[in-house]
């Protein structure tokens, strides 16, 4: 028991600060959050990328640098433990469709 809530209090965290990555370098553009519009219209909602294709095809991605997009996408790269962490998130915050 003891041992469980160990693991989701980890898995909150990771969340927590997956969402902090988004805040950070995603959500001039994109709608980060559980509801609302995107700022650029054609910048996906986050929490509808699991109905495009799975979140964790983003891994590779995310480790060599997002360089697609819009135009002023800015071009970053994470650690692995941001991905983890950022995934995460994007997991945490999917809508079925």
């Amino acid at each position: 028991m003891f041992l469980a809530v160990l693991a989701r209090a980890d898995e909150a965290a990771d969340v927590t600060a997956g969402q902090k990555i988004a805040e950070t370098y995603c959500a001039a553009c994109h709608a980060i959050g559980p509801d609302g519009d995107s700022p650029r219209t054609e910048a996906p909602r986050f929490r509808e990328l699991g109905q495009r294709f799975p979140i964790e095809n983003l891994e590779e991605s995310l480790a060599e640098g997002i360089m697609t997009g819009h135009p002023d996408m800015p071009q970053f790269e994470m650690t692995p433990d941001e991905i983890g962490v950022f995934l995460a998130y994007l997991n945490s915050i999917q809508v079925k469709p």
